[in-house]
């Protein structure tokens, strides 16, 4: 039988201090209170009894003029996790300053030390003048760890997958098997299987540790393995994988390619970052920020980022300005109008913006398709109008009130039907056509919407107002 150990050390329990919030914001501010007193140690005990994640965080969350400080502070056996888990900007600039301080022998021993889709993030995530000093500061068994994973694309089951699989053959004993782990000093992270292949690779299915743990001695690995007749392969996307995850409840899964090679192997902790990552885009794509951006990037880089966004803003709020000045002999008939307008346009953008969520979500799901998007567009298009039945009662009703105007309050009631299903069926159709477009709909999908709903809003209420003055 041939076993296969991985290179990669048992990470360590960490048990956090009971002085340590779980809120890393008082964690951050604990920190700069003991680094003012000049307590050096106690801050680096108190830095280094967090998860790499958490002290990942911390770093992120530190101004620029004090990250060198706490990247010395993080122990050698917690640097190559936290720096996986950096976003790309804080994880560049800090290794930009290894390497001007150390040369690249502080690169290696952190590279020794993670696991090769770590090790590969960390790789890609480089400009280019820094990854072919990384590449030639590593080893070469650490080169050929590499190789198998960087000739994958990024975001693609084969670029996610770690080479530290254990293999054993289908004709050994369970007790040879049993008697090459415990050779073993240590497991690597996340195995709760034992990958069956013959003498080239060739993968055959699996042996859960379960079994092993419960089965006789005598049997064979072929009498207690279990065929996998769906693994993953190199290409599929991270969003599918993470689907096969969820599923079947999977801890780990083999990659295995197209002629049945055993590649590697996907654990669920690299899918819970795959998920997280994915959340996180959602959001600051909403904003059209990006997920590597640093919080706390110099002033000038920050405001180039955001000021295309502002722009591309400005330029849909003067749609919406144009709308209203083709009305501009209606408004000053009628000042009321201009007092209602924002009533109108935010109604509409709510009921827009409730069915770009659900939508959204819906297809980070593959819950959506052309079996079921007419049915959806429908659903949405009845509760645009139900809603508008109700709240253009509701605001006519209050309307009437406030200025003593029947006619105030039925333009207004009819312009805020119109939004609200117009706003419905805007939020349900334009992620399946941005998606077609092949644009993501969280980044475009609200930008268009509120253009929308501002611009029917105005029109609808002053473009009634007109018609029946």
């Amino acid at each position: 039988g041939i076993c296969n150990k991985s290179t990669k050390q048992e990470r360590s329990v960490k048990m956090p201090a009971e002085s340590i919030h779980k809120d890393n914001t008082v964690t951050l501010d604990q920190l700069s209170e003991v680094l003012d007193s000049g307590a050096v140690i106690q801050a680096k005990n108190l830095l280094n009894s967090l998860y790499p994640s958490e002290i990942a965080d911390v770093i992120e969350s530190t101004p620029r003029n004090r990250r060198d400080l706490l990247w010395t502070l993080v122990s050698d056996e917690n640097k190559g996790e936290t720096l996986a888990e950096l976003n790309d900007e804080v994880r560049e600039y800090l290794i930009d300053e290894l390497i001007d301080r150390d040369g690249t022998e502080g690169l290696v021993k952190i590279a020794e030390k993670l696991d090769t889709d770590d090790l590969a993030d960390i790789i890609q995530s480089l400009p280019d003048h820094l990854t072919r000093k990384a590449l030639k500061s590593l080893t070469k068994q650490n080169q050929e760890r590499l190789e198998k994973v960087l000739s994958f694309e990024d975001g693609t089951a084969g670029g996610l997958m770690n080479t530290d699989t254990i293999t054993i053959r289908s004709n050994v004993t369970v007790d040879v098997l049993l008697h090459y782990l415990r050779r073993m000093k240590s497991l690597p992270d996340q195995t709760d299987k034992i990958f069956v292949t013959d003498r080239i690779n060739m993968y055959h299915g699996f042996v859960s540790l379960k079994d092993v743990l419960v089965a006789d001695p005598s049997k064979y690995v072929f009498q207690i393995m279990q065929k996998d007749d769906d693994p993953i392969d190199p290409d599929l996307g991270e969003h599918e994988v993470s689907r096969r995850f969820e599923n079947a409840d999977l801890v780990s899964a083999a990659v295995v390619d197209s002629q049945g090679f055993l590649l590697g192997r996907i654990t669920v902790d690299d899918v819970v970052d795959v998920i997280r990552e994915e959340v996180d885009e959602s959001v600051l794509n909403m904003a059209g920020l990006k997920k590597d951006d640093d919080i706390f990037a110099p002033v000038i880089q920050s405001t180039k980022r955001r000021t295309l966004w502002l722009g591309a803003n400005f330029l849909t709020a003067l749609l919406a300005a144009a709308a209203i000045g083709i009305f501009e002999a209606t408004i000053e008939k009628v000042v009321a109008l201009a007092i209602l307008m924002p009533i109108v346009a935010s109604m509409g953008g709510i009921a827009g913006s409730q069915s770009l969520a659900l939508v959204i979500r819906a297809q980070a799901l593959d819950q959506i398709g052309s079996s079921n998007s007419k049915l959806l567009i429908l659903k949405e298009s009845a509760i645009g109008l139900l809603n508008g039945i109700i709240w253009s009662g509701v605001i006519a009703a209050i309307v009437y009130f406030w200025f003593d105007s029947v006619f105030l309050g039925g333009v207004i009631a009819a312009a805020i039907m119109i939004n609200l299903i117009i706003g419905a069926i805007s939020g349900v159709s334009l992620p399946l056509i941005l998606e077609k477009l092949d644009i993501d709909p969280a980044l475009a999908g609200g930008v268009i919407l509120t253009t929308i709903t501002d611009v029917v809003g105005f029109v609808s209420l002053l473009g009634i107002a007109t018609f029946l003055m």
